[in-house]
């Protein structure tokens, strides 16, 4: 089995769709997802991940079912930087996590004060259940910290979402916490992750990412990547966010 998981285009955050860019770069998708062989398309119920997903939806003549879960993971907290509202659970300042080895253990990561003091247990384990769902749907049942290939296949499922949920994704299939990978990796606007199954002991499967964030559609479309989702790269960099 092969997971394709889509970061929506350029988001317009407001309008909870996209930028002018965002849909030139959903287009370019486009023409890499026709070149692709999909057997089946999720997307989140946000209009910035519907609105990515339609351009290819349109092209190739399909529909997507749409699932809730794939929504940008929705566990707000008090981040130690933000004093006056509830933020997302990541983009902490270096300084505030990587002082706390909790923040690195599959095990322990949600035990962080702010992490404890939200729900963010309980959406993690909500999100990381219904993907166990499709994945069973599919012919792979969770058990412990790999998947029983009940029905192995060479099927390729499409997920448009975003970011932050990408990681919780990620972070279940690999059984790492998702601090790690919320902080440490950027999937950029439209760009694709690709893991796959390899069942090396009968009837026993694991997923291995072979490209995280590949943006090959914009480079041969002549598009530059957005800067959305990354953050200064000197301190001192004009016009890039903090």
């Amino acid at each position: 089995m092969r997971l394709l998981i889509i970061r929506h285009g350029d988001p317009d955050y407001e309008a909870d769709s996209l930028t002018e860019k965002g849909w030139r770069e959903a287009e370019l998708l486009a023409d890499r997802m026709e070149k692709e062989k999909i057997d089946y398309f999720y997307v989140s119920p946000l209009g910035r991940a519907k609105d990515t997903a339609s351009c290819t939806l349109k092209r190739l003549h399909r529909s997507a079912e749409e699932c809730r879960w794939l929504r940008e993971f929705d566990a707000p907290i008090w981040r130690p930087d933000v004093k006056d509202r509830k933020k997302i659970p990541w983009d902490w300042m270096p300084a505030d996590w990587t002082v706390d080895d909790r923040a690195y253990r599959a095990d322990q990561w949600f035990e962080l004060g702010p992490m404890k003091e939200g729900n963010v247990k309980e959406q993690y384990d909500w999100v990381a259940g219904e993907l166990d769902n499709l994945l069973e749907q599919h012919g792979y049942r969770r058990e412990g910290r790999y998947y029983r290939a009940l029905r192995p296949n060479r099927d390729t499922l499409a997920l448009f979402c975003h970011f932050g949920v990408e990681c919780v994704l990620l972070s279940h299939l690999m059984s790492v916490s998702p601090m790690v990978l919320w902080q440490g990796l950027c999937a950029l606007p439209t760009s694709v992750t690709t893991v796959v199954t390899e069942e090396r002991q009968k009837g026993i499967a694991c997923f291995r990412t072979l490209g995280f964030g590949d943006l090959s559609h914009l480079y041969a479309g002549g598009e530059p990547p957005s800067f959305a989702a990354r953050f200064c790269e000197c301190y001192d960099s004009p016009g890039e966010r903090h």
